[in-house]
């Protein structure tokens, strides 16, 4: 698939493989989570809260990753689980914020203290609890993949807590078996697109980011990226997966991040998606590409045999054939900053002398990119780097 050997040791089969072992070998592990907070502690923190009520609604997707907003808000009255719609998300999915510090509300109070009774944070433990209890499971998934934006803590709770990880990633490994033959239901995949939400809380927390990279739960997600059907339960599957991807990379500090991902499959992974995907997609996994070649290490990597080079090239040629007729801007700006990196490499950028797509160079996009002077200042840089005279 799209050179998949030359970008790691083993095909999609041993990614698979390896996957299923880790669902067999590490939830309970001592890496999943410190283990700081005991389910003991969790419920006497929660009291006696209520846990919210109602089915599983459409998976809380992420609007714009490029720009860093927030999802929009969830319907307020969601359809009946067993017969959910998905609402086509109104731009482009991607990472949820965590809130950054100082401008979120807190679970963890000083000197342990529990909180007040009540209270929404005595709400939020209570639905933590709720996690460990295979029967309240689903919905305080719900709940909290609703309200996790308000916590700039919350990671660090779902983290710390006791057997809290493993119940998500129990979620994760359940529905395996319905990915071959694909056989997944929207009610299941809108209950795993929830679990999906809080790991990718965990994933982009500044704290937890290097302890969730450390336990390899990325590898959990690898399966649901590797599927291939195009029924909404699994393109919304693998749009809420990547999006847990694409909330790693977008940090400033990701060189460990890079390091991780350039020793799994994730590039023949992304590059598969950006080839078939639906356009949103496209733009998340031409994303978690573009931020692997702005780093230094990414870049050397793709550009260091001339199959990775060409598998990468191979499948932006033909994004940039399918824009002439599609005109998607989004996708195009990713376009143009992927070519526009593999042009500082001086191999990739004596390849691009031949292969650079035409309508990069005869000005095919310069109506669509009159009001984007950013992209379009990129698209001059990159003929400029390949001795180009710029339209």
């Amino acid at each position: 698939m799209y050179g998949s050997r030359a970008f790691g040791p083993g095909g999609q089969g041993d990614m698979a493989s390896r996957s299923s072992q880790m669902g067999n070998n590490q939830l309970g592990s001592s890496q999943l989570g410190a283990g700081q907070l005991s389910s003991s502690q969790l419920s006497n923190q929660s009291g006696g809260g209520n846990g919210g009520a109602g089915g599983a609604g459409p998976p809380l997707l992420l609007d714009n990753l490029a720009q860093h907003l927030n999802n929009p808000p969830a319907p307020s009255n969601p359809p009946p689980s067993s017969q959910a719609n998905f609402p086509p998300p109104p731009g482009v999915p991607g990472g949820g914020n965590t809130p950054a510090p100082g401008t979120g509300k807190l679970l963890l109070l000083p000197n342990g203290n529990p909180p007040p009774a009540g209270s929404e944070e005595e709400k939020i433990y209570h639905l933590i609890t709720e996690l460990l209890d295979p029967e309240t499971r689903e919905t305080a998934l719900l709940e909290l993949s609703k309200k996790r934006e308000m916590y700039e803590d919350l990671a660090l709770v779902l983290w710390g807590g006791f057997g809290i990880m493993s119940s998500l990633l129990l979620e994760i490994v359940n529905v395996y078996p319905s990915l071959s033959p694909p056989v997944l239901t929207a009610h299941a995949s809108n209950r795993v697109c929830n679990a999906l939400a809080l790991l990718q809380c965990v994933a982009s927390h500044s704290e937890t980011r290097s302890l969730f990279l450390n336990a390899h739960i990325p590898l959990f997600l690898y399966p649901f990226l590797n599927t291939t059907s195009k029924t909404r339960p699994f393109e919304y599957l693998r749009l809420t997966s990547l999006g847990v991807i694409g909330a790693l990379v977008k940090q400033n500090d990701n060189s460990d991040v890079i390091n991780f991902l350039l020793s799994t499959e994730i590039i023949p992974l992304c590059l598969r998606i950006m080839e078939t995907g639906s356009e949103l997609s496209k733009t998340v996994a031409i994303f978690i590409v573009q931020k692997i070649l702005l780093d230094d290490l990414g870049l050397q990597y793709i550009c260091q045999t001339y199959e990775r080079f060409y598998a990468v090239g191979a499948v932006l040629s033909n994004m940039v054939s399918a824009l002439v007729e599609t005109q998607a801007v989004r996708l195009l700006k990713h376009v143009v900053r992927c070519y526009l990196r593999m042009s500082d490499n001086p191999r990739a950028r004596e390849a691009l002398r031949a292969c650079l797509p035409e309508p990069l160079r005869d000005g095919t996009f310069a109506g669509l990119l009159k009001g984007d002077l950013v992209t379009k200042r990129c698209l001059q840089t990159l003929l400029v780097n390949l001795n180009e005279r710029s339209e």
